[in-house]
């Protein structure tokens, strides 16, 4: 396979794990805050709390238009997690295998 496309797909996997990690801390930092175990008037976390869903809302707006309201509970990190996992295990390996069949 080209080396350019075999490094693009390493990004692309690698700023999906990198987005993967964003949403898991902001998940737990969510339901650390929730159960009231972290106080959200610290400013540290105040900051980080405030920086993650910056990060994350504009992923999980579409999704959560789809999804049906559960009230407190939020599935559109799970829906995000399950669709990241999709693309980095499933989609990016088969379309590499796919363009390196092609150009052979």
């Amino acid at each position: 396979m080209d080396p350019f496309l075999n490094m693009l797909f390493g990004i692309v996997q690698i700023l999906l794990n990198a987005l993967w990690w964003v949403i898991v801390i902001q998940a737990v930092l969510s339901i650390l805050i929730s159960f009231n175990v972290i106080n959200d008037y610290n400013q540290f976390v105040n900051t980080l709390w405030r920086g993650l869903n910056t990060l994350t809302e504009p992923i999980y707006r579409p999704i959560r238009r789809i999804l049906p309201d559960t009230g407190p509970m939020d599935f559109a990190p799970f829906v995000v997690l399950i669709l990241i996992a999709i693309i980095n295990y499933a989609v990016i390996p088969n379309l590499a295998m796919a363009l390196a069949s092609s150009a052979a």
